[in-house]
């Protein structure tokens, strides 16, 4: 049987798959020519990230296909109700890659509260003549520490976000409406461990709250951040979105960076995916990353051999 991860796969899940028979192919198809490959190479399972899409078109045009797998957390790409009524599984890897991504939240909250963003930019420019200046500008940094971070969802990523947050001594709250209250273990490196207990409140009550956000929510219908809830925030929030692309407001975001309501946003993921907006893109108090938050090989590695053990079990 045949596997053709379009959007790429670790070289671990190759080999897992590869063992168990199957060949596995990793030629990039076009979006437009997937079902044409699928059906040309008799093609099992389709595995894909983020950037292919298998819609209903590609599930009508290809009766031998088995699975769908996603290698990462939302399925926003698929469609998942259309695929299974049609007798096709669907995959996904929803713990593979929570680690990774709550790390990329604090690569743009450190960013963010220090200025990294924009003294990486400004330092090769004027570094060598305006070394002074740029001192001044970017001296009024903020310890995360004793801050309250609120988070937007509190699955699998949020939580692995608020572990990194206890552990820099940071108060968490969050907001969930399918989650009450959560466990959180936090692990240290010699095996001992603590445990704390976060109970979901109100989006309004964290949006007042927190000093800084992060949202770790699957795709909307419409946005979670618009101009009636930054308005609810401090003054100086620091926000940052490594979830889906379309749940901020980004023209109201950049209305509250400009005059100074938000210190300072972190975003992997956009609106106009893969095409950002320049406002967007130019802003310089946004962090800024290509949709890379489960962008790491450990991730990759356990996502790959995720999908594989998966496959395995549904096919062998």
């Amino acid at each position: 049987m045949k596997v053709l991860a379009n959007d790429g796969i670790s070289k671990s899940g190759i080999l897992a798959l590869e063992k168990n028979g199957f060949e596995v192919i990793t030629t990039k198809v076009a979006q437009e020519q997937v079902a044409n490959f699928v059906n040309d190479n008799d093609v099992t399972v389709v595995l894909v990230r983020s950037a292919t899409k298998v819609r209903q078109d590609i599930i009508d045009a290809c009766p031998g296909l088995k699975i769908i797998g996603r290698g990462g957390v939302g399925m926003d790409n698929i469609d998942v109700d259309y695929a299974k009524s049609k007798g096709i599984h669907v995959i996904n890897t929803p713990a593979s890659s929570s680690e990774s991504v709550a790390e990329l939240v604090f690569a743009h909250l450190f960013s963010g509260v220090r200025f990294l963003h924009d003294s990486n930019r400004n330092m090769p420019l004027e570094g060598d003549t305006n070394f002074d200046g740029l001192k001044k500008a970017y001296a009024n940094g903020t310890e995360l520490r004793g801050k309250t971070l609120g988070i937007v969802g509190i699955g699998r990523i949020g939580q692995a976000t608020a572990k990194m947050a206890l552990g820099l001594g940071m108060k968490v709250i969050a907001a969930d409406s399918f989650i009450p209250q959560v466990d959180v273990k936090v692990d240290f490196f010699d095996g001992q461990s603590i445990t704390t207990t976060i109970v979901s409140q109100s989006l309004e009550s964290l949006f007042k709250e927190a000093d800084f956000i992060t949202l770790h929510v699957p795709a909307q219908n419409g946005y979670i951040i618009s101009e009636k809830e930054l308005a609810m925030m401090k003054n100086g929030v620091g926000i940052v979105n490594c979830a889906r692309g379309g749940v901020i407001d980004e023209v109201a975001l950049v209305k509250a960076l400009d005059s100074g309501k938000v210190l300072f946003a972190g975003l992997d993921v956009f609106e106009n995916e893969p095409n950002p907006e320049m406002a967007i893109l130019m802003n310089h108090k946004i962090s800024l990353t290509p949709h890379i938050g489960a962008a790491t090989g450990e991730a990759q590695d356990r996502i790959g051999t995720e999908l594989a053990s998966q496959i395995i079990k549904l096919l062998k």
